[in-house]
């Protein structure tokens, strides 16, 4: 396989992973509406395959959302290497903390399910391990997770901007973007918002947007030709001195 199609190959893998990691982690919310709910705690256990499918649903992000930075290192490296390793660590950060995340799902879940057994008592040791766990579970998946995604996007969209291997308006959506979903994860930690809030998912709506928006991007036209071969050239010229 020559170059061109290791990089187009490259682009529509890089592109795929995003749409499946997007719409995994968007469509998990849907599946954990009782996580959210005051009466959490009976709620959850009401709707436990629900709150299954919302987990593996999240699991899929975890993975998905990492990959993305493996398939890109590659050919990344070639223009910062410190860039495209930091991208790769910061993802993997943000894969654990998910499933971090998932593990918090499960033990509520358990502990909805023994708390409907033992006749939903008023006040117990249910309440006060629920409240933790949720705010656990909060703090890893919406404010822990996202800043490490918010880090590792911002590297590489710094090459992507730097060399135009995808248009600059593109990936300087991407870097605002990401510092708005920074912003909001590190709001969720500070208890200024709250996840799912109108705030929260407004700040999170750009990189949402702008992910789909270069994921077609990538699979439709690939990386820019005129970039590569720059690259290509520069290196060239290295080897001879």
């Amino acid at each position: 396989m020559n170059t061109d199609d290791t990089n187009r190959n490259t682009a529509i893998i890089a592109g795929t992973l995003l749409i499946i990691a997007t719409f995994a982690s968007i469509l998990s919310n849907l599946f954990l509406k009782s996580v959210h709910s005051s009466d959490y705690l009976v709620e959850i256990s009401a709707n436990g395959n629900q709150v299954t499918a919302g987990a593996l649903l999240i699991l899929i992000a975890a993975v998905t959302s990492a990959s993305i930075a493996i398939s890109l290192y590659p050919l990344l490296k070639k223009y910062s290497e410190g860039l495209a390793l930091g991208a790769v660590c910061f993802r993997l950060i943000e894969g654990v903390f998910y499933i971090v995340g998932i593990l918090g799902l499960v033990l509520l879940l358990t502990l909805s399910r023994e708390f409907v057994q033992a006749g939903m008592p008023d006040a117990s040791g249910y309440q006060i391990l629920g409240t933790l766990l949720l705010a656990g579970r909060e703090w890893v998946g919406f404010g822990i997770a996202p800043t490490a995604f918010g880090l590792g996007s911002l590297m590489y969209y710094s090459i992507f901007y730097q060399t135009g291997l995808i248009p600059r308006w593109l990936s300087g959506w991407g870097l605002v973007a990401a510092v708005l979903c920074m912003v909001a994860g590190i709001s969720v930690m500070s208890g200024l918002i709250s996840p799912l809030s109108t705030i929260h998912i407004v700040l999170n709506l750009p990189i949402a947007l702008q992910e789909m928006v270069m994921a077609v991007w990538l699979i439709v036209k690939g990386f820019n030709p005129s970039a590569i071969a720059s690259l290509s050239l520069r290196t060239d010229i290295n080897e001879v001195k």
